[in-house]
């Protein structure tokens, strides 16, 4: 333990006093062990990225209440999860609070249903893009029209932080490098055809840029966990991925980060954060 003095020193020179976490299983880290937080089902863990900014800064008051399957409905209004309910996520801030980060989108537009339809598709056509294929009916875009509606939704949540938080640094914190950035994936271990790798790729580019263009209609930060995390895929051997695949090589949820993505994301932050400072000083 510190001594008091030392501890109140640590406070002052952390870049925020106060920082609340808000988002989805992006920013929770589902299955990392260690789980904490209630209600359970959120799966939290000690190593997401949230907690790991929040050691890193010396921030010395950190609620972290993301919830995993959390939807932009999920910020404002009560989750349903096993084992209880979650609160809604803005009751976490306060007019004191310094610093927000928030990671949220990709189950707005479907990101569970998504890889499910796509994983189940995919290797029905080798060659082809049957994913793709079905998200285009009619000459559609289905899912950049889902993205473009999750807009305003996102335009929302970051104008209630604003007014919840007034004095906040606030954060959108975008999703990282699922799918190698180049090239045709590595089907059949991960079951998506080289044209579908290259479909789903710019999806979730698409959502990264959305997300970014909100923030900066808003005037907040967009951090930029994409580019950071290049070449640790779902495709990489184990201790170079960051993303789990479909059938996890370290404890993670399928299709999410695993510890060492975790850090990588809060690094990213951490360096967003630091920079600010170091700009307002």
């Amino acid at each position: 333990m510190f001594p008091a003095s030392a501890a109140a020193g640590a406070a002052e020179q952390a870049p925020a006093r106060s920082y609340v976490a808000l988002g989805d299983s992006y920013a929770a880290g589902p299955l990392i062990p260690l789980q904490t937080g209630i209600p359970a089902g959120c799966l939290r863990s000690t190593r997401n990225y949230p907690s790991v900014v929040a050691q890193s800064l010396g921030v010395p008051d950190f609620r972290d209440v993301s919830c995993s399957a959390a939807t932009t409905e999920h910020l404002s209004g009560p989750q349903s999860v096993p084992l209880g309910v979650s609160p809604p996520q803005f009751e976490a801030l306060a007019s004191d609070t310094e610093l927000v980060t928030l990671t949220i989108g990709g189950n707005d537009i479907g990101f569970g249903e998504i890889i499910n339809e796509c994983a189940t598709r995919s290797p029905l056509q080798p060659t082809g893009a049957a994913c793709r294929d079905f998200y285009h009916p009619g000459g559609r875009d289905e899912l950049a029209e889902r993205i473009a509606a999750a807009a305003p939704d996102i335009d929302a949540a970051l104008a209630t932080i604003r007014d919840r938080a007034p004095a906040a640094h606030v954060l959108l914190v975008g999703y990282p490098a699922i799918l190698p950035d180049t090239g045709p994936g590595c089907f059949p271990v991960v079951p998506f055809s080289p044209g579908d790798v290259a479909y789903l790729r710019g999806v979730e580019k698409q959502l990264n840029a959305m997300l970014a263009d909100r923030a900066a209609a808003a005037g907040m930060d967009y951090v930029d966990t994409y580019t950071p995390t290049v070449g640790h895929d779902v495709c990489q051997l184990p201790g170079v991925k960051w993303i789990e695949g479909l059938v996890p090589t370290a404890p993670a949820y399928p299709v999410h980060p695993n510890a060492l993505g975790m850090a990588a994301m809060a690094a990213a932050v951490v360096d967003a954060v630091e920079h600010d400072t170091a700009m307002a000083g």
